[in-house]
């Protein structure tokens, strides 16, 4: 260790004050003394800037309220109302439509079209398009209009009013427009968005026209079983016939779809949701297009040639019931139903009811025959007038008395030779009625035939307790009775099927989507009169065609046996609901000693030539079966007639 000390610290002590006058040196590090500056003018204080947190604290709450309101308003949308935003944007977003099924077509029996369906477009709109808005003018749907008026075949205003509507984002336009209808359109829209693009100040009013694709109802044949057929109304509907009779089958079954839109257009990239349509069935007839042709040739040259107030012929299968031809004139143009009068709409052979006149008498003889109270040669005393009841009657010429058989009642069509016969039904004239009145609705008179049509008309028979004094002795002549045109021409056709009533038929069957044919059921027999009873008239009814005493010499066709009947009947006015003019008839089949075909003809108020059933529906039943029998290769039999007779000597 050393002995010399260490050497001592020096504590600083407490800093001398300087004294008054004395200059301290600046040591190292020592902020430069300030230089004295020059005195201020007049003595003024130095300017001081205020402090600028006071401001920034405004600024920061300011910022912070705004802020403050966007997050609220994000969770209002994003969280609270969520959902009703969502649907909101959807329905805005999304666009649904019905996609309209494939109406079926309807043939005849041999396949031949008779009603099919085409392209066509429903002319839609989004009137959300056509705002000031969305368009920047004011007049955007009057001018869409003023373009699409001529187009649709509709005035400015009814086109500007439907672009107008409000609170939806669909209107329809026009429906079931032609292909070349749409391609007008599209080439006029093309057109407008082409100068749009090009010019700033042109606008393109037709963007928010769209078309959605339809079908359209053609009838190929024009008026051609018109009647049967009926039409399709502006909203697809069956509006008459069979269409109206099987619109559910023929109708499909609509389908729907769902898509994403943008400026009126579908967005591809979204996907859709979609449920298919299913096309209707096709509708097989029994009617035959071509004989169907040939009796409304027929009728309407007649009915034109006649100045009548209409006409009727129907040509049925007497074995199968099945309608091979059902024609009524004047008729319409299902096509352009705006040139039909409503008196010519809907089938006149199924909704006129009228008396049938001397047609009815083969019912009464069929009675008397059957009931076996007299045979074709009985002796039938018939004077030139008859007193019975309130009444004299007295048939359509005056003769004087005749020395007839019942077959040559029948076939000189003598009203007092039917009274005396079908007097002898009973013991008393009303039990005679009574009988009378059951042959008839077993005949089918006074009830439906079975085709279920639109507008058919069961005809007015009354109760045979309910028969007036004069009804009694008109009935049996086929006055004081009602009937349609099918109804009698089925009488005719049980007589030609052995006496037995097949329902008549008008649809044969039907082929789904899937092309499965499916055929209608069988129809309703019944027993009327014996097979032989039915020989017994078949062979009276030739009297009425091939005797010289008989009515019908008309209606004859060389190389066949024909069987017929004519008629002429008061006519029931339908607007007054008095008798004015005459109903004229004629009815038949052929062959007649092997029945196939059935044919009836009336015609309604002739007021030129002749009215007598005979002269003038006569003829068109012979231009008729003959082309039926030809169409249908039906040969003659080769038989002789029966050649019953018709008169006797006392």
């Amino acid at each position: 260790m050393s002995d010399r000390e260490p050497p001592r610290r020096r504590v600083p002590g407490p800093a001398r004050p300087a004294r008054p006058g004395a200059q301290r040196r600046p040591g190292p590090g020592a902020r430069p003394a300030r230089r004295p500056g020059a005195p201020r003018p007049g003595g003024s204080r130095p300017l001081r800037l205020g402090s600028p947190r006071p401001r920034l604290r405004m600024v920061s709450l300011a910022l912070t309220l705004v802020m403050a309101a966007f997050v609220v308003r994000l969770l209002q949308v994003q969280a609270v109302d969520a959902s009703a935003y969502t649907a909101k944007a959807e329905q805005n977003r999304y666009v649904g439509r019905t996609l309209a099924a494939t109406r079926g077509g309807i043939t005849d029996r041999n396949g031949v079209e008779l009603a099919t369906s085409v392209d066509a477009y429903d002319i839609t709109a989004d009137p959300t398009m056509f705002t000031p808005a969305a368009t920047k003018v004011p007049d955007a749907p009057e001018q869409a209009a003023a373009l699409l008026g001529p187009i649709l075949d509709q005035s400015t205003d009814t086109v500007a009013k439907k672009l107008r509507t409000r609170n939806t984002r669909y209107t329809l336009l026009a429906h079931r427009r032609t292909p070349q209808v749409w391609k007008q359109i599209k080439d006029l829209k093309t057109t407008l968005a082409a100068k749009a693009e090009t010019d700033r100040g042109a606008v393109n009013f037709l963007a928010g026209v769209l078309a959605v694709p339809a079908s359209k109802r053609v009838y190929p044949n024009g008026d051609l079983a018109a009647g049967i057929l009926g039409w399709v109304n502006a909203d697809g509907k069956g509006g008459g016939g069979v269409e109206q009779q099987l619109n559910k089958e023929l109708s499909g079954k609509d389908g729907k779809i769902r898509y994403a839109q943008s400026g009126g257009r579908q967005v591809p990239t979204v996907g859709s949701t979609e449920t298919p349509a299913v096309a209707g069935s096709d509708v097989e007839l029994t009617i035959d297009r071509d004989i169907q042709w040939a009796a409304q040739n027929a009728i309407t040259e007649q009915v034109e040639k006649s100045k009548a107030d209409r006409g009727y012929v129907i040509v049925q299968d007497a074995r199968t019931g099945e309608v091979l031809a059902m024609a009524d004139s004047p008729g319409f143009d299902p096509n352009d139903l705006s040139q039909a009068s409503a008196a010519a709409l809907g089938n006149a052979a199924l909704q006129d009811a009228y008396e049938p006149g001397s047609t009815a008498k083969v019912m009464s003889m069929a009675a008397v025959l059957e009931e076996n109270v007299a045979t074709p040669g009985t002796h039938v005393v018939v004077p030139n007038r008859l007193h019975r009841g309130d009444r004299l009657f007295q048939d359509d010429v005056d003769h004087p008395t005749w020395n007839l058989t019942l077959n040559g009642v029948l076939a000189k069509s003598s009203n007092i030779g039917t009274i005396l016969a079908t007097g002898q039904l009973g013991k008393t004239q009303q039990q005679a009625n009574k009988v009378l009145y059951s042959y008839l609705r077993k005949f089918g008179i006074g009830g439906y035939t079975g085709l279920d049509f639109p507008g058919e008309t069961r005809g007015i028979l009354a109760p045979a307790d309910k028969w007036s004094t004069s009804q009694q002795y008109t009935i049996p002549f086929g006055q004081g009775v009602s009937i349609n045109a099918m109804q009698a021409a089925s009488v005719y056709s049980t007589i030609a099927n052995g006496g037995v009533r097949v329902e008549p038929t008008l649809v044969r069957g039907a082929k789904g989507p899937d092309g499965r044919f499916t055929p209608v059921a069988p129809p309703k027999k019944t027993r009327v009169v014996s097979a032989k009873t039915a020989r017994t008239l078949a062979q009276m009814l030739e009297s009425v065609v091939d005797d010289e005493e008989g009515t019908g010499a008309k209606a004859r066709i060389p190389g066949y046996r024909v069987a017929g009947k004519t008629g002429t009947a008061n006519r029931v006015d339908p607007a007054t609901g008095k008798y004015h003019g005459y109903t004229s008839s004629f009815a038949g089949f052929a062959p007649a000693d092997k029945p196939r075909i059935t044919v009836y003809c009336a015609i309604q108020n002739a007021t030129k030539g002749s009215y007598f059933g005979g002269q003038i529906c006569g003829p068109i039943y012979k231009q008729v079966m003959e082309f039926a029998l030809k169409t249908l290769q039906i040969p003659p039999t080769g038989a002789g007639a029966a050649n019953l007779p018709v008169s006797f000597t006392p």
